[in-house]
């Protein structure tokens, strides 16, 4: 069904990078801006710092599926590629 998925390609691992914490950050912050309110104070259960981290799961499963079930060597460098790069970047800007 999703042949393309199983491609040993760096740019798919790129794109799965960008993707997959894309589409979870925005499914956590739609739940914790609407359903995770406090209804007392107003304000939302996690910070933005947490759902950034949170966001960065779905990659690490990613990344286990490529490397250990499919032996997809290329497709896994590009999702830790972007792993690290998020990474650093929110540690810079979290930092600073």
């Amino acid at each position: 069904m999703f042949k393309f998925l199983k491609k040993d390609s760096f740019i798919l691992g790129l794109i799965l990078g960008i993707v997959l914490p894309g589409l979870c950050f925005g499914i956590l912050y739609l739940l914790n801006t609407t359903l995770l309110v406090n209804k007392e104070t107003g304000l939302s259960i996690f910070k933005l710092t947490t759902i950034i981290i949170l966001s960065l799961i779905p990659n690490a499963v990613a990344l286990r599926i490529y490397l250990v079930n499919l032996k997809a060597d290329k497709t896994g460098r590009g999702i830790l590629f972007f792993t690290f790069i998020i990474a650093i970047i929110f540690i810079i800007f979290y930092y600073m």
